[in-house]
């Protein structure tokens, strides 16, 4: 049986074939039996998550800055150059934290492949030794090299060129989760990993990924909250990508 690293030594040189309908269909097919528990999940934790953001801006800045005045004064001068700073170091902390989070999304998904059930405890599995610390390694590098280099780009004056730099960063590294917890690799080799399976077929497994977006944001039709319930489709394709691509050989793979 190969281990993930020879898988990935495999098809950093002989590459690999990955069919679309197959890869979209098993998605669909996972996230049918997701779509509600994952979705009523992300529903709740966005609450919480909003209530805890909104309560660090109050402790920060003071009340004062919840004030329509205040909030047109951070508008009209573009963000002072304090709170755009505490703001994107927030964002990366705040991201890293949150890392295991779609690790566990990923995981209910393999779940529901198994038709085993899954519960609140399964979204925070990997609040654990040892992949909550490559995850939140994993995060905080992509997010400090997506970040920074987008700065660089934006003092140029083109910043939908740092987007276009983010949104490239993201693609590419798309697949360090499922690597991490289904992989057992480190963080490091986890990013590395994923930048050389999507370089191999970057067409086709963007064009999965748009299809993901687009089928997650339908969910705003509805007064928005349907957008709980189909974010959850991003994941089951992700976990179908992996599985065509890597395979899930074993349970003791992620145990």
């Amino acid at each position: 049986m190969k281990t993930t690293k020879e898988k990935i030594e495999e098809i950093k040189n002989n590459g690999y074939q990955l069919d679309f309908g197959n890869v979209f269909n098993h998605a669909f097919e996972n996230y049918k039996k997701i779509a509600l528990y994952a979705g009523l999940m992300i529903f709740v934790f966005s609450i919480l998550i909003g209530i805890l953001i909104a309560g660090i801006v109050i402790f920060t800045f003071g009340v004062s800055v919840l004030n329509e005045k205040s909030l047109e004064n951070l508008k009209n001068e573009n963000f002072s150059s304090t709170f755009m700073l505490v703001y994107i170091i927030g964002a990366i902390v705040l991201s890293c934290l949150l890392s295991p989070f779609p690790a566990g999304l990923i995981k209910m998904a393999h779940c529901g492949e198994k038709d085993e059930e899954f519960h609140v405890s399964t979204i925070l599995e990997y609040y654990k030794a040892p992949y909550f610390k490559e995850l939140v390694i994993a995060t905080l590098l992509i997010s400090l090299f997506s970040t920074g280099l987008s700065a660089l780009v934006d003092y140029t004056g083109i910043k939908i060129v740092g987007s276009l730099i983010s949104m490239t960063v993201s693609f590419f590294t798309f697949l360090t989760i499922p690597l991490i917890i289904f992989g057992d690799l480190k963080a490091f080799d986890a990013i590395k990993s994923s930048m050389i399976i999507v370089s191999k077929q970057p067409l086709v497994l963007l064009g999965l990924v748009i299809v993901s977006i687009i089928a997650s944001m339908v969910g705003f039709i509805g007064c928005c909250i349907g957008i709980f319930f189909t974010i959850p489709f991003m994941y089951s394709m992700y976990y179908a990508i992996y599985v065509a691509i890597i395979g899930i050989d074993s349970e003791n793979e992620f145990e």
